[in-house]
């Protein structure tokens, strides 16, 4: 991909996998509701990982609770730019287009619940000892793998130049 970026060919991404990202994210999120909410929490891993119900009205870590207004006109914001930069951002990334595609997929998954019911579903829960890491979904995922991925291999590439 980075040496069709290159050559001027146009940045092209799966798209089908932005929309099996927010399927992904949405489907889970609505067996959340129906099988989580009642129960509240599914022990899977005894003191380590549980599937729990969680009602994030935040970002990350509960940030900016109840502020859903800016938490949506971030999200669109940063999809527009991310969508405007995607060639200078990702394009000669190895992998690029996934990233972007998994960013999106995962902003857009988060950015529907906001809009539709106010706050974002989490289910995913993990524990260590005392320690209790705040859930997380299915787009979560999606954002900070495409984020870690874009910096580690960003810093390959730059590695590699020296």
């Amino acid at each position: 991909m980075a040496d069709d970026v290159k050559n001027g060919a146009p940045f092209s991404f799966p798209g089908w996998f932005v929309a099996l990202i927010v399927l992904a994210d949405q489907a889970a999120k609505v067996w959340a509701v129906v099988y989580l909410k009642p129960r509240h929490r599914l022990e899977v891993i005894p003191g380590f990982f549980h599937l729990s119900y969680v009602e994030n009205p935040g970002a990350a870590w509960g940030m900016l609770a109840g502020r859903q207004v800016l938490l949506i006109g971030f999200s669109i914001l940063t999809l527009l730019f991310l969508t405007w930069k995607r060639r200078a951002l990702f394009g000669s990334v190895p992998a690029g287009r996934w990233i972007f595609a998994l960013l999106s997929g995962g902003i857009l998954g988060n950015l529907i619940d906001r809009i539709r019911i106010n706050y974002v579903i989490d289910y995913l829960d993990f524990f260590h000892g005392t320690y209790h890491f705040p859930a997380f979904n299915i787009a979560d995922s999606a954002i900070c793998i495409a984020t870690f991925s874009l910096i580690l291999l960003q810093m390959a590439d730059d590695l590699k130049k020296r």
